[in-house]
């Protein structure tokens, strides 16, 4: 008989109990992991510091008055029925969208709280940009794309600007998400049904943002090749644009043509030549050079790479994003709206560019320098973080302070139930009360009547976005139809000449105020406000 004795059987049971008590000794120290998603804090940290350090840089610019304006006076219309001025025909976006939901972070924060509302969208849009490059490229190329996005001059103005940029930014990246991370998993009809009714919402938050309608189906076929193949990409494609069809038809029903009419004015309208190609093309350069650069490294790396015709034609897309809205603002003569085109292309092409940060840092030895390498790439980041931060300083502080014209014009305002002519009228009306009282304030672009309708016809281009009529104008200051008139010079100037020539000559009129306006323009001097006020000889 064997001495030996065998130890006796350990059950699985058995083990699992040894196992978690060996686990909870508290002797034993417990292995902690960050999240996957740690490196996005840092990027939102700084994006955000960027951003609110602009929130009270300067007051209300025009645009930013007079959406906030508008929706105010929107929600006074649907709570008490209100009657308001024509928005559809002359915005250059629904004015049942973006509007109604600045007036809400207004009336809780004031400014201050409507800014602060774009910078949450801005954040989202950076969020979203890392989930997509992370789901196609990896983690380091998500960190780089949203590390270099966020920290651009157009990104960090977006978020410190109280207008539909950012909502509208934040929904093509939306949109895109929607189609970029869908993978190789069949049609996906829900997430394309999803996308396309984002994207028509961001048609109609902006209608500007309808130059991308033709990128994103591109971007939904291109993700889906090689797998799951072409028949799946153009059914994926079908169903995204009959959803941006459908919904955007159901929204001109709902609306009325008067939307139609202010798409193509603020759109389809050729504008005046206000800006050469040549400044357009310099603008997009300065404020997004570097990361053009890396996203067409990103297309060359990949074609280098002989990674496969759909990927490297997908980051030439991303890349071309970047150059899609400055070359058609550049064929326009005009910088209106350059920055919300370079923000949204600089969202697509930030995943090419993060894509050619990896790629580089990949290409090196695993090890020491490869860890070498990525901080160097991380340290590098503060030119960008540099650069950025004073563009956008730049863009916050380019438009005069409105505090001593509002501190003036308040008491002649509040204390008279006369109309009022100011040059451009929607900061006024932002900030004063009696500009609720709508029909009393008139702009040198058309002439508000006692019933609400304009002298320059709501239907009409000239007399809502061009200078109004001299003779016409002139004939309603010999009436004394303006309790107060003010001035600037600057955005009507012919027109304002002409219209100085009549105050003066009418002697029911006399200069009251001159208030410095504007920055210091050698050798002009300080723009400057003149306010006329209506006294009648006895």
């Amino acid at each position: 008989m064997n001495a030996q004795t065998s130890a006796p059987a350990e059950s699985p049971a058995g083990t699992l109990v040894a196992r978690r008590t060996e686990a909870d000794r508290p002797d034993r120290p417990t292995r902690w992991r960050l999240p996957a998603g740690w490196p996005l804090l840092p990027v939102l940290i700084a994006q955000a510091l960027l951003s609110l350090r602009l929130i009270r840089a300067d007051t209300a610019y025009q645009d930013e008055g007079l959406y906030l304006w508008a929706g105010h006076l929107q929600w006074a219309n649907w709570l008490h029925g209100t009657a308001i001025p024509p928005f559809p025909y002359y915005f250059s976006g629904a004015p049942v969208i973006y509007p109604p939901l600045g007036a809400l972070a207004d009336h809780a924060g004031g400014l201050a709280g409507a800014r602060v509302l774009s910078l949450a969208f801005m954040l989202g849009a950076t969020t979203l940009l890392w989930s997509t490059a992370r789901r196609r490229y990896g983690r380091r190329a998500a960190f780089f794309a949203a590390a270099v996005f966020a920290v651009l001059g157009p990104t960090l103005h977006l978020g410190a600007f109280a207008t539909y940029d950012a909502l509208s930014l934040f929904l093509v990246a939306l949109a895109a998400w929607c189609v970029l991370r869908a993978g190789d998993r069949g049609a996906l009809p829900g997430r394309m049904i999803a996308a396309g009714a984002i994207l028509a919402l961001a048609n109609a938050t902006s209608y500007s943002t309808i130059l991308f309608d033709v990128l994103v189906p591109v971007l939904a076929v291109l993700a889906a090749l090689p797998r799951p193949g072409g028949r799946v990409a153009l059914r994926r494609v079908a169903i995204l644009l009959a959803t941006v069809i459908v919904c955007l038809g159901a929204g001109l029903l709902i609306g009325g043509s008067s939307y139609l009419t202010g798409f193509k004015r603020s759109i389809l309208t050729p504008v005046a030549h206000t800006s050469s190609p040549l400044s357009v093309l310099s603008s997009t350069w300065y404020w997004a050079g570097i990361l053009v650069i890396l996203a067409v490294g990103g297309v060359v790396i990949s074609a280098v790479r002989r990674e496969g015709r759909a990927p490297a034609w997908l980051l030439a897309v991303l890349a071309a994003a970047a150059i899609l809205g400055p070359a058609e603002q550049a064929w326009l003569h005009t910088a209106a709206l350059l920055n919300e085109h370079v923000g949204v292309g600089a969202w697509f092409a930030a995943i090419a560019a993060g894509y050619a940060l990896d790629r580089f840092i990949a290409a090196v030895r695993p090890g020491r320098e490869q860890v070498f390498t990525s901080a160097a790439c991380v340290i590098a980041l503060a030119f960008p973080v540099y650069l950025g931060a004073v563009q956008s300083w730049a863009f916050a502080t380019s438009w005069p302070n409105a505090t001593a014209f509002i501190g003036v014009l308040r008491p002649l305002a509040d204390h008279s139930s006369g109309r009022i002519l100011v040059e451009d009228p929607s900061v006024a009306k932002y900030y004063l009360p009696s500009g609720r009282e709508w029909r009393r304030w008139s702009s040198t672009r058309n002439i508000t009547l006692p019933s609400g309708a304009s002298t320059g016809n709501a239907a009409a281009t000239a007399g809502i976005l061009a200078a109004g009529d001299t003779g016409t104008f002139a004939n309603y200051i010999a009436h004394g139809y303006f309790a107060y008139v003010a001035l600037n010079f600057t955005d009507t100037t012919a027109l304002d000449h002409g219209l100085a020539t009549e105050l003066h000559r009418n002697p029911d009129y006399r200069t009251i105020q001159v208030v410095p306006y504007g920055t210091e323009v050698k050798p002009v001097g300080q723009g400057t406000y003149v306010i006329w006020k209506y006294q009648p000889r006895r």
